[in-house]
């Protein structure tokens, strides 16, 4: 989609709507996605991906291409819509199993119910790490973005991107470990 990408932009800066709707249908999973681990909820995350589409929408001429993905644009106007949607809400940033049918594990194999739980795991210790911290781990491991595109994205240099990445990785590892030698649930941090 990357070269079709460009003319699609154009298309849509000049108002073609449908230009718009195949860029929306192409990152719509993607966003949906994002948004979805931050705020858990559908409903919530239905009405966010459409604020972040809509703006996108009403603000598609002051995108400017700097050599970054369409994407990055989009999970920076994904993240404030986050930020604001808890800032008005008062509520923690938690992330939630994402739904059973997207894992499509067969609950009849004890392998896949270990791996379902290590998941659970490992997201409940995400949901414990500091917002920076969960945000790079999605966009880098869930939604496989460079570092680069996250840089653009959190309006970060890609230095401090990798340390976060660096930083997150460690204390997620240091409490896992932590979780599995105690035997015990994960605490709340």
């Amino acid at each position: 989609m990357l070269e079709e990408e460009k003319s699609y932009i154009k298309e849509a800066m000049r108002g073609n709507k449908e230009a718009f709707g195949l860029l929306y249908d192409h990152y719509l999973p993607k966003i949906y996605r994002f948004i979805f681990l931050k705020v858990t909820n559908k409903k919530e995350t239905e009405d966010l991906c459409h604020e972040v589409f809509l703006s996108a929408w009403q603000n598609i001429h002051n995108y400017r291409h700097k050599g970054f993905p369409f994407s990055s644009w989009l999970y920076q106007i994904a993240k404030n819509a986050v930020i604001d949607f808890y800032r008005t809400s008062k509520k923690n940033l938690q992330i939630e199993m994402v739904d059973e049918e997207l894992l499509k594990f067969d609950s009849q194999n004890p392998e896949n119910l270990n791996t379902i739980l290590e998941l659970e795991k490992v997201r409940k210790i995400i949901s414990s790490l500091k917002p920076d911290y969960q945000d790079v781990l999605i966009m880098k491991f869930i939604e496989d973005l460079s570092h680069e595109e996250i840089a653009v994205a959190l309006d970060k240099s890609e230095g401090a991107v990798r340390l976060i990445q660096y930083r997150a990785l460690k204390e997620l590892k240091s409490i896992y470990e932590n979780e599995n030698n105690n035997g015990g649930s994960i605490k709340e941090i």
